[in-house]
């Protein structure tokens, strides 16, 4: 059969060592759209990973050959930069991203499609209504989404990597070329008009997350860097601070010594001297790692790289 040119739906899939969950995955995926009488395909981003994912996702492709794209990135780029390379081959007037772990059933896809019919959003996240990750996941997972809450004043739920997006917001984020892409702060930086719908989140039934709590601290320490600007406020507001707390003590230090003739001592001194060194070397760090990126974004590195691909 021929490749479907113009689908109603783009599903992009960030492929990560789940090659027991994509067969069913794709048949579950195929079926809801099947149930709503919906043109579809199925954009497959395989991420370099250990297993047999690519084989897998290959033999789906011969079985569905109208349905489905294949992307194998030449090497581990993470998740989101997995979906930004999807979306540049997304031909749908609407994408939806989908974890390949199928802790989010596809059948939740039509409560996205039923939203975004009420809501008319150009963003329709699937709101988690219990989660089922590890606690301290929950937990880091928690901070981000709070924090862009507060960020770009979102008034209720919380987003999740299940969501529609108009293609139109798509196209316009597709030129963003930094190295390090995440996704969810990209698109809020384009548009207010965003929905929520509350979607069911299983256990997972094959193997085990691949996010570390390692990959975790990464993820947000990127995400800190990239895209704000909390370090370089903790520098300002801390330096005013302790700059303050330093003229108190030197005043205290000084009164001591002129009224009292307390000798100011050794111990004092040292803690002093070694108080404000920390302060300096915290402040270098983060100025460090902000001329780090600048460097890394001035050499065009790219966001993701493609070593086969199957239309």
């Amino acid at each position: 059969m021929n490749k479907i040119q113009n689908p109603e739906y783009s599903v992009v899939v960030p492929v990560y060592n789940s090659e027991e969950s994509l067969e069913e995955l794709f048949a579950r995926t195929k079926a809801t759209f099947e149930k709503l009488k919906l043109s579809f395909e199925v954009i497959f981003v395989e991420d370099s990973g250990r297993d047999n994912s690519w084989g897998k996702i290959i033999e789906l492709k011969n079985s569905n050959p109208e349905s489905i794209t294949a992307i194998q990135l030449a090497k581990n780029f993470g998740q989101h930069n997995a979906l930004f390379c999807g979306f540049h081959f997304a031909k749908g007037n609407f994408i939806i991203t989908l974890d390949d772990d199928l802790q989010i059933p596809p059948e939740e896809i039509e409560r996205l499609i039923d939203e975004y019919k009420i809501s008319q959003a150009d963003i329709v996240y699937g709101d988690l209504v219990e989660k089922q990750h590890s606690k301290v996941r929950n937990f880091g997972s928690n901070i981000l989404k709070k924090s862009a809450k507060r960020k770009h004043d979102l008034a209720t739920g919380q987003g999740s990597s299940f969501k529609l997006i108009k293609a139109e917001l798509i196209k316009k984020i597709l030129h963003h070329s930094q190295n390090f892409v995440y996704v969810d702060e990209i698109l809020l930086w384009y548009t207010k008009y965003i929905s929520f719908t509350k979607v069911r989140h299983e256990k997972r039934k094959f193997s085990s997350s691949t996010y570390t709590y390692g990959k975790l601290f990464r993820l947000f320490f990127n995400i800190s860097i990239y895209y704000t600007k909390v370090p370089l406020k903790i520098m300002t507001y801390g330096g005013v601070i302790f700059s303050i707390l330093s003229f108190i003590f030197g005043i205290r230090f000084l009164i001591r010594k002129v009224v009292f003739d307390v000798p100011l001592g050794y111990t004092s001194i040292i803690v002093t001297i070694l108080f404000s060194t920390s302060i300096i070397l915290f402040s270098l760090g983060v100025i460090g790692e902000y001329l780090n990126r600048i460097f890394v974004v001035q050499n065009r590195k790219p966001p993701y790289s493609i070593k086969s691909i199957l239309e």
